[in-house]
């Protein structure tokens, strides 16, 4: 059948990756103390899937998940949803560099993910969710962007901690389903 962008299991990984991060999003985050900003455990799923089925997959997962989390809270915020969706996109973009499929994600992977996802934050949520922010709902630049800040800290600590475990466990893994084969 040869190579689809969207086949039924990436249709299906996706779906998998944008329920986890509902979750969590919605019933796990911890408030900072900066309103409407918490530590969000939902980025160590978007980041694992984003790192493990790529670009797509991360883009998709973040517009979605964080879309259905604004949904249900009630009150919808395109700006932070972009964040995420590109957040996802550029960690998945250098997907192929971690090796995870071929269970080598080892300290040089390590660094190229934390390298990327740090800079992924960084642009996501220290650049576009504020701009987006201001420029669509007229928010405050300071409340902006101090909560920008907050979140890309936040979120740079919990995808490398959690985020490289859990990635370096999922390549171990790989790693004994190769052997195996």
């Amino acid at each position: 059948m040869g190579n689809k962008l969207i086949s039924v299991r990436n249709v299906v990984i996706i779906g998998i990756g944008v329920a986890i991060m509902f979750v969590l999003m919605r019933f796990v985050a911890i408030p900072s103390g900066v309103p409407n900003t918490s530590l969000n455990p939902g980025i160590v799923i978007l980041s694992f899937f984003a790192a493990v089925y790529g670009p797509l997959a991360g883009l998709l997962i973040g517009l979605i998940g964080h879309a259905l989390v604004d949904l249900t809270g009630g009150e919808v915020w395109w700006s932070w949803i972009a964040a995420d969706a590109l957040y996802g996109f550029v960690v998945g973009f250098l997907w192929k560099l971690y090796k995870l499929e071929e269970g080598k994600f080892g300290v040089k992977q390590a660094l190229i993910f934390n390298a990327t996802q740090i800079v992924a934050n960084i642009l996501a949520w220290v650049a576009i969710a504020p701009t987006l922010g201001i420029l669509i709902y007229h928010e405050s630049a300071d409340k902006e962007y101090l909560q920008g800040l907050v979140a890309a800290a936040l979120n740079i600590v919990v995808a490398l901690i959690p985020g490289t475990l859990l990635l370096f466990g999922y390549s171990r893994i790989r790693a004994g389903k190769l052997k195996r084969e």
